[in-house]
């Protein structure tokens, strides 16, 4: 018998080996990073309740997710800033000088003021601290309620209270602690401190420098400032550069400086495939694409770029329908941007990322042809060296 193989059983060994790999194609598929662009439209496309929102990423779009990125800033909450009267309250330290006019000396003899006429006494009083009832203990004017007062105010009450008893008295309130007209500052910071506010109109850096500073790289800081019910933030950097950003501060403010990283997911062709960081500040899908490395030139298909978010719903014009919202309320959304099209490049400059972004390239079909080959030459050539081996 020959040894050599006739060629119909040589062709039919590569026909079998080629229905097995497309086989195989077909039951588990391609290696992927992720579906095709074209994948992705239809499927969103054709089904009759959307799971997610797909949305053409334009300029308009772009500029309207623009505008509802832009920070609220303490400037536009606050609006026009007026001083503040340093108001007493409970806690505080304070030490009263009554002056008298001789004959009569209701407090005794006290030394002589030089700032006073020269026939006149002081007394100073022991420091006394406002009580939790806001009040203090003067001498032959009783009980005399302090906190919610300025000193000045203050000043008029015990002199008012002293009258007809004290023979032309004059009083001088001065503050020796101040503990309720006080800021408090925390989060990340060297130290966290209780800042008290003095006649000077301290500001938010004025707190942050007596904390000693933040403790992470400037661009990655967010200050919040809580006033009352209400408490809003603003990345640190911005407050820097925007003198107006810098607002006066008010007794109980509490200042928290904030470390917030923001951070994108990149997936699929691109150059680099993991969660990358970015400044509280903000970047666009320009920037979001060359941090992750690019587009991979043998693989990644530029009318697939992708940006999966949830979204508030009004964000979109129109807002979706049928679509499931998270229980935040917001729903999921997809923008796609063709990068074939040149004014897609303008788009993306102008296009921000959100933190949690996941950004995804997908894999040109071309690339998925090329696995194809690959995977059918895989099978047929360990198959066709049997069969010249066994000519």
């Amino acid at each position: 018998m020959s040894s050599k193989v006739p060629r119909c059983i040589r062709a039919a060994a590569l026909g079998a080996a080629l229905m097995m790999a497309l086989t195989g194609c077909g039951t588990y598929g391609l290696p992927s990073a992720g579906p095709q662009h074209e994948q992705i439209e239809a499927r969103l496309r054709e089904a009759q309740r959307p799971p997610i929102h797909l949305v053409d990423a334009d300029e308009q779009v772009a500029r309207r997710l623009h505008d509802r990125q832009r920070p609220v800033l303490f400037s536009d909450l606050i609006g026009p800033e007026s001083p503040v009267p340093a108001i007493l309250g409970p806690g505080d330290a304070l030490e009263v000088h009554v002056f008298e006019a001789p004959p009569a000396t209701l407090f005794g003899g006290g030394p002589v003021d030089p700032r006073a006429p020269s026939t006149a006494r002081a007394t100073v009083l022991p420091e006394q601290v406002i009580d939790a009832e806001g009040q203090i203990s003067v001498p032959f004017a009783g009980r005399v309620p302090a906190a919610g007062l300025t000193r000045a105010q203050l000043e008029a009450e015990v002199v008012r209270r002293l009258r007809g008893k004290a023979n032309q008295p004059e009083v001088v309130v001065r503050q020796t602690r101040n503990v309720s007209s006080t800021v408090a500052v925390v989060g990340e910071v060297a130290q966290s401190v209780r800042m008290p506010l003095t006649a000077g109109r301290e500001r938010l850096l004025d707190a942050l420098a007596a904390a000693g500073g933040v403790r992470q790289p400037v661009h990655k800081m967010t200050l919040q400032l809580t006033r009352g019910r209400d408490f809003h933030g603003l990345p640190l950097d911005l407050i820097i550069r925007d003198p107006r950003q810098n607002v006066l501060l008010r007794p109980g403010d509490v200042v928290t400086a904030l470390h917030q990283p923001m951070s994108f997911t990149a997936l699929g062709a691109t150059g680099r495939n993991e969660e990358i960081s970015f400044e509280t500040q903000g970047i666009h899908l320009a920037q979001a694409l060359a941090r992750a490395g690019g587009l991979l030139d043998n693989r990644s298909s530029p009318q697939g770029v992708f940006v999966f978010r949830l979204e508030a719903p009004d964000a979109i014009d129109p807002p979706p329908r049928g679509v499931p919202a998270a229980p935040d309320g917001r729903v999921p959304v997809v923008y796609r941007v063709d990068l074939t099209q040149p004014q897609s490049f303008f788009v993306m400059r102008s296009f921000p990322i959100q933190s949690q972004d996941i950004v995804y390239v997908s894999n040109a079909p071309a690339a998925d042809l090329q696995k194809f080959l690959n995977l059918v030459f895989s099978v047929v050539y360990p198959v066709v060296n049997v069969v010249n081996a066994t000519r």
